[in-house]
Formats: structure tokens, sequence, C-alpha cells
């Protein structure tokens, strides 16, 4: 009897499997489709967390600092003014400036990324000589300043493609008489990357959602480019180098 009482209980039992079975299908599905997603912003959190947790002492021992000396407090008063009229980069305001002990006396306040902002090399002039060289060479050999110069929207597309070839192939010769191109990087564009603390900015450049501190793990986008060689012709020093391609007269 106790068998036989059990066996309705198993078929109801079954029957509300095969029920939450589609349900228990679908839940797995949506766990696979967002989870990396989740992971991601979870990850992301974290270490944002941690960056606040690692510049919370610092944060307290300058409010503390602060409260209990005047001078102190005109200091950071002064630094956050001079910071927040100057974006991006510290110091080219026309403002007041810190002086040197001031600077000195805060500058273990500052995150590690702002310090090397400070010490901004200053700016100089490019000279134009090499470049106006360069660019009258790709006008003579691909015709590049009179493509750049053409307006193409009247054109069909097979009119601009067939241009396009004749300045592709010239610059490309003078790309490769006058400079050795390689690769910034060695990895095939995709691969998994490290970019490890102490990284030159100049040679890669960071995108998409960039938090915290490297080391820093992303995807290859580009390899970019490294000019490692120029051979540049001599010129005449009574050559004038702003003349990029001279007139034609047809006589």
């Amino acid at each position: 009897m106790k068998k036989l009482k059990s066996l309705p209980d198993q078929e109801g039992v079954r029957a509300l499997l095969a029920k939450a079975q589609p349900l228990l299908a679908q839940f797995w599905a949506l766990t696979q489709k967002y989870g990396a997603i989740a992971y991601h912003y979870l990850r992301i959190g974290a270490r944002e967390a941690w960056v606040v947790l690692q510049r919370l002492p610092i944060a307290s021992l300058s409010f503390a600092r602060a409260l209990a000396s005047h001078e102190y407090a005109e200091e950071l008063r002064a630094l956050h003014a001079d910071q927040a009229s100057t974006p991006g980069v510290v110091g080219s305001s026309p403002g007041p400036q810190p002086s040197a002990s001031r600077s000195e006396s805060v500058a273990d306040l500052r995150p590690a990324s702002q310090q090397a902002r400070v010490k901004t090399a200053e700016l100089e002039k490019a000279p134009p000589d090499s470049a106006l060289l360069l660019l009258s060479l790709l006008q003579k050999e691909g015709r590049f300043i009179d493509f750049m110069q053409e307006d193409v929207g009247s054109y069909t597309d097979q009119d601009v493609g067939a241009a396009a070839r004749v300045v592709h192939e010239g610059c490309g010769r003078v790309l490769r008489d006058h400079l050795h191109i390689a690769p910034v990087r060695s990895e095939t564009e995709g691969a998994q990357v490290t970019l490890e603390p102490g990284f030159n900015p100049a040679e890669v450049r960071p995108t998409g959602q960039v938090v915290g501190e490297p080391p820093f793990t992303g995807a290859l986008v580009h390899r970019g480019w490294r000019a490692t060689k120029i051979q540049l012709p001599q010129v005449a020093s009574s050559h004038d180098l702003h003349i990029l391609a001279a007139a034609e007269v047809e006589l």
C-alpha cells in the first residue's frame, strides 16, 4: 500500500520537474549571456573601491592636519584652486602660482598620474623644414597635394578610386625610400596585451574604460607606427622649401 501511495507523489514530482525544466534552461541562458557583463562591472566596481580605500588614509590625515594648521589648510585651498583653473595640465594658468615650498609640502598628497603631469616638459615649436621637404616629395611622386586640394564630391567612385591608386603608389614609394616605418607593438591585432606600470603613454594609448592604476589588460586594436629611420635628401641653402611644387607654364 505504501508503494502504491508513493507512485502519485513521484508522478507529481516528475510533472513539476518537467514544468520547471524550461524555466531552468532560460535561467541558464540568461546567466551565460549576462554573467560576463555583470562580472566586468563588478570588477570595475571592486577596482574603484580599492582605489578609494587606498586614498582614504591620506585624505583622513590631510583633513586632520588641515583642521590643526591654518597654513596647511590655505596651501590645500590654493592647490585646489590652481588645479580647478587649469584642467588637464597643472601650472599653465596665467593666475598666481603656488610657491616652491608649498608645492613640496603637498606633493605627497597628489596621485602618481597628477605628479607626472606636473613635470610636463615645455612645448617647443617644431621646425618646418623637414615637414615641408617631405610634403614636397609626396607631391612630386604621388600628387598628394593635388589630390587633397581637389573637390572629389562631383566625381564618381571609379574616378576617385583610379586617382587614389596613383596617389597610393607614389606616396608609398616616398615612404619606402625616405622613411623606415615599423609597428610600435609586435603582437597581432586582437591579441591580449598587458600595460605594466610605467608604460610610455606616447607609444601606447589606452582607450575605453580606463579606471584605476596600471597594470591594464586589453585587446590590441591597432599596433601603431614608429619611424625608426629618416633619410631625407639634402637641399641647397638657397632652395625655398615653402615652394612645395613649382607652377608649370607650357610654352
